[in-house]
């Protein structure tokens, strides 16, 4: 019998697991299995013909066994076991690793589909999250689904994705059009800062890292920051964006908004620096930004503080000038709005 690896070359893990439930790298003796509850399942699946043992035997061997040794594979496939008994099979397909995003395939035992469908489909959406968010640090995972299994969307929210996209009449199934649903869960979530939020942001401001790569480099003593804070949550020129990173406060992205440009400033929690979240956090801010605002975006940088210089020209600053800010040497990087014909 033909055998497959035993663990991708891009995951750091051969395995996850939830009690007796597990995904593994997919195994070349499941394909039978597999094979037969596609075929029973085309309804729902992009898929217009029964698959043969041909089939399936070349696609394993000529499109599966290739993803093993990939760096960046357009997919990562999965055996779903109980007890490692075989219940269903899917994985992460169409990958994107420059948004760092991917679709979630599964399809379990037909047979197991009608007493087990919510249960399963839940204890996999935790498995895959692993997955995703946890080995490979992906951004967003989304499902694709033909809109006939309605009984889908409620686990899906119940596991924390949101209906992002219906696409009306997207395709025709005997002749009959089918919208297409798309629910996805992101993990890192934005939004706007209110006033609960003073306290976090004192505890972050006061960081001492925080306060050495800030031109002003003192404590900020907190009835200061009080009256700052419930000055400027009220002022329309002044945006708070709170990040989080799987429901956890993160960061901070504030701008200033001038009368012919907007000043920004960034601060990232101690335990979440070194993760590479910087650059994400800073692109994700300015799209929202622009999506109400047209003024350039200025970053202000000590010329000393060489990561923050980084993670700007990565999210796509451009050095604009050099000045100083009470007497401190600084560069100036700006971002521009992209204007569309």
């Amino acid at each position: 019998m033909k055998t497959f690896p035993k663990q991708y070359r891009c995951l750091n893990k051969s395995s996850f697991s939830n009690k007796e439930y597990s995904i593994i790298p997919i195994r070349y003796e499941d394909r039978l299995n597999i094979m037969k509850w596609r075929n029973e399942q085309m309804y729902h699946l992009r898929q217009n013909k029964p698959l043969t043992i041909e089939n399936q035997n070349q696609y394993f061997e000529n499109i599966v066994l290739p993803l093993f040794v990939q760096e960046k594979p357009n997919q990562i496939l999965f055996s779903f076991l109980k007890n490692n008994t075989l219940i269903g099979y899917g994985g992460l397909v169409h990958i994107n690793w420059i948004d760092k995003s991917a679709e979630i395939s599964f399809v379990m035992n037909t047979q197991l589909e009608k007493e087990n469908f919510e249960k399963y489909w839940s204890i996999y959406l935790g498995l895959i999250e692993k997955v995703a968010f946890e080995s490979l640090n992906f951004n967003s995972i989304f499902t694709y689904a033909y809109n006939l299994r309605p009984k889908l969307y409620p686990i899906l929210t119940n596991n924390g994705f949101k209906l992002k996209e219906i696409l009306k009449n997207k395709i025709k199934i005997n002749g009959k059009p089918i919208d297409v649903v798309i629910h996805e869960k992101k993990i890192l979530n934005i939004r706007k800062a209110n006033k609960s939020d003073v306290n976090l942001i004192f505890d972050w401001i006061n960081d001492q890292s925080v306060r050495e790569a800030s031109f002003n480099s003192e404590k900020i003593e907190y009835e200061k920051h009080l009256k700052w804070f419930n000055n400027k949550i009220e002022d329309k020129n002044f945006i708070f964006y709170i990040f989080e990173y799987n429901k956890i406060p993160f960061s901070l992205v504030r701008f200033e908004i001038n009368n012919f440009d907007s000043t920004i400033g960034i601060l990232i929690d101690k335990g979440f620096r070194g993760k590479g979240l910087g650059v994400e956090v800073l692109i994700l801010a300015c799209e929202n930004y622009f999506n109400e605002n047209n003024n350039d975006i200025l970053a202000y940088i000590k010329k000393s503080n060489i990561s923050s210089i980084k993670t700007f020209k990565r999210a796509g600053f451009k050095l604009f000038k050099e000045t100083e800010v009470k007497n401190t040497p600084c560069f100036v990087y700006v971002l521009k709005k992209e204007i569309n014909d």
